[in-house]
């Protein structure tokens, strides 16, 4: 198979398990190995057949329609959409085997609706990896949203429908108030909206308007969650475990921040940034989101709502890689986007294996359940670690050129954020490891001496992305070479 092909294969691919899905919902055991297969197949012809071609020095492109001169629908892999592509794609299959496990371990209703709404988030995430242009980012980027509109709302109580509400609201606000607005501003300004090294803007905009346009394409990505535009992630950890892992390592936030980081570098080009300061303003933006949630993440009780407020920080991580208009900024951003997913994702499943195992979801109940969880807890003590920045964990090394990025552009007061964030995510994530292992559980916790995990596809999940992310910080170098590709 060709890598044009492949690319193609893989943006509608995930459509196929729509089908299959449809097809079995009367029989669960067939419509879970059918999903499992096709995000194992997506997979390998990402990884196998796309990869290679891209580290290579490749960029296959597919496009299938133009709209009007300078407005297509089409695909084209560059660097930073392949990896997004490998994060999207392989983190789907580890999330469907955790699925299975939480879904029917938590007795969930509408599974069948639960996987359909998955798959095509999917095969959005997927579309926003591989635009060619914005445009066609635009389109999949809504794709995500619709589609995950169901998955917050799952449960369909009040509070579940309040918080649809609100997420609908903000992004579907954001995106048609602001980042359409960008989208044909750049058309009109540029004759294209193409993603090119180096950007397409130089010389179209300048000055203020310069600042304005980056200004309605970091707003305007509502899925990066930039203060004031933060409020739906936190209301959307009503929904089921597995959508929040979604929400916040595979799919939805990930394409915000991909999506403000590639417009940064393909769009505007770092180059012109530097050079005019149209970005300086964003790294204070970002530096402020960055401390604040970090500060009401320490303040929440609820484990999940906790881990929400910490998404909302680390995203600003690469945001500001972006606006720092750096190459070890950008270089950073992009780590991140890898380094955080395989964190932030083991930290949440971890939540749900402690819901689904002890029906515990406040952190001040945690007390000695380490001992009855281990593995859930060490899973959770390695993923802690990624986001923290510590080795041996990949998170490490993102934090580490996201520094060097910050040294380049001389703004030292961003170094500063960057490890006061690392103390604060210190304060609000080691007490729960601290809880869980060193306090004595309650006399009258009901569950006895032993270990009492949760069901076995609840525990493995976050066991292996947890060991993933210490790989990740032995072939950081790997990630990094990748990545070199996309800064001229």
């Amino acid at each position: 198979m060709s890598a044009v092909a492949a690319v193609g294969l893989a943006v509608v691919w995930p459509l196929a398990a729509v089908v299959l899905i449809a097809l079995t919902h009367r029989r669960p055991n067939l419509r879970e190995t059918g999903t499992l297969l096709t995000a194992g197949s997506l997979f390998a012809v990402v990884a196998g057949v796309i990869l290679p071609a891209v580290q290579a020095g490749g960029r296959p492109r597919l496009e299938v329609l133009e709209l009007l001169p300078g407005l297509e629908l089409a695909f084209e892999v560059e660097p930073l959409g392949m990896l997004f592509g490998l994060v999207a794609s392989g983190l789907w299959l580890v999330t469907t085997f955790y699925s299975i496990g939480y879904m029917r371990g938590h007795h969930e209703a509408n599974q069948t609706r639960f996987y359909i709404c998955f798959a095509i988030a999917i095969c959005g995430a997927l579309g926003v990896a591989f635009a060619a242009n914005v445009l066609t980012l635009f389109i999949f980027y809504e794709l995500i949203t619709i589609s995950t509109y169901p998955l917050v709302t799952h449960s369909g109580t009040e509070a579940a429908k309040r918080a649809g509400r609100l997420y609908l609201g903000i992004l579907m606000g954001t995106s048609i108030a602001f980042l359409l607005l960008a989208v044909a501003w750049t058309w009109l300004a540029a004759g294209t909206t193409d993603f090119r090294p180096g950007g397409i803007l130089a010389g179209a905009v300048g000055g203020t308007q310069l600042v304005a346009l980056l200004a309605l394409y970091a707003f305007g990505t509502g899925k990066a969650a930039l203060m004031p535009f933060h409020r739906w992630l936190p209301a959307a950890m009503v929904a089921p475990t597995p959508v929040s892992a979604l929400l916040h390592a595979v799919a939805v936030v990930k394409a915000g921040v991909f999506t403000v980081l590639k417009v940064a570098v393909y769009i505007f080009g770092i180059d012109l940034l530097a050079t005019t300061g149209a970005s300086r303003w964003l790294t204070w933006v970002a530096a402020f989101t960055i401390i604040a949630a970090s500060c009401v993440a320490i303040s929440k009780d609820n484990l999940k709502a906790r881990l929400a407020y910490s998404t909302i920080s680390q995203l600003s991580y690469i945001v500001l890689g972006a606006a720092l208009a750096t190459t070890a900024g950008a270089l950073g951003g992009g780590m991140h986007i890898l380094m955080h997913a395989f964190g932030k994702i083991t930290l949440f499943f971890c939540a749900g294996a402690i819901m689904v195992g002890a029906h515990k979801t406040e952190v001040s109940e945690l007390d000695g359940l380490g001992r009855r969880m281990p593995f859930t807890f060490g899973a959770f003590l390695l993923g802690s670690l990624s986001v923290i920045g510590l080795p041996p964990a990949g998170g490490s090394w993102s934090k580490w050129f996201l520094l060097l990025g910050a040294a380049e552009a001389d703004a030292w007061p961003m170094m500063v954020v960057l490890m006061a964030s690392s103390l604060l995510s210190i304060a609000y994530l080691m007490p729960i490891v601290v809880r869980g292992f060193f306090r004595p559980a309650p006399a009258d916790d009901g569950h006895g001496a032993g270990i009492h995990e949760a069901p076995l596809l609840c525990v493995l999940p976050p066991v292996v992305t947890a060991l993933g992310g210490i790989v990740l910080f032995f072939v950081a170098d790997d990630v990094w070479r990748l990545l070199t590709g996309m800064v001229p």
